[in-house]
């Protein structure tokens, strides 16, 4: 059987995006942790007390939040880990160095990297964006092998990728060119829109190819 004959199992119950109510709640926390509270951290320890301030501050906050886990007797995530490491790493340059911009510099080439690995993998036999995908949303292998649906994988790394592309672009030039204040308002108002308006036609687009495949 060919991957342009391949159909669903009428046996094989669908797999469906939950109600767009749920992952907004399961999604505005992440955010809230992940975007919006990191820079108001930062932002109020930068007032308060400088730049060490807003350094130590956002190196708390990411320590804070493995410690609750513990606390709480969670395990705690990699990506926690990874997230500590690297923040001690940011905080450790910028205060031997002296400048700010290091513990900045590093997340935007994070994003640039994200970028390529979403436009690299795009025409990959298993996009890094199809990965993702079937961690949010479990799908049978047979689906994800489906001529309509390695479309959908395609043209969505095109579209993260740039998104991401855009992300990187405009918060360099906002690094480079603004002040930190400006940096932080603008560049974390301007993703979070840029970021949920991507989420939005990603969604939007997989349950259409849901749908379509359901037929």
């Amino acid at each position: 059987m060919t991957a342009s004959t391949l159909v669903l199992s009428p046996a094989a119950r669908p797999p469906a995006l939950p109600r767009l109510s749920v992952l907004v709640r399961h999604a505005v926390p992440r955010v809230l942790e992940g975007m919006i509270l990191p820079v108001a951290i930062f932002y109020v320890g930068f007032l308060v007390a400088g730049e060490r301030g807003g350094v130590g501050m956002a190196v708390a906050w990411v320590y804070g939040g493995a410690v609750l886990r513990l606390v709480r007797r969670q395990p705690v995530p990699g990506t926690v880990l990874l997230a500590m490491l690297a923040v001690t790493v940011r905080a450790v340059l910028t205060l031997v160095t002296g400048d700010l911009l290091i513990f900045f510099l590093q997340p935007t080439l994070g994003v640039y990297a994200a970028s390529l690995a979403f436009l690299g993998t795009a025409a990959a036999p298993r996009p890094l964006i199809q990965r993702v995908t079937t961690d949010l949303v479990p799908l049978p292998e047979h689906l994800t092998h489906h001529p309509r649906m390695r479309r959908f994988f395609v043209h969505l790394s095109l579209l993260w990728g740039t998104v991401q592309f855009a992300n990187g672009s405009l918060s360099l030039w906002l690094l480079l060119s603004e002040s930190i204040e400006t940096y932080l308002i603008v560049r974390t108002a301007a993703v979070a829109v840029l970021m949920v308006l991507a989420a939005l036609a990603s969604l939007l687009a997989f349950r259409r190819v849901l749908r379509l495949l359901h037929r």
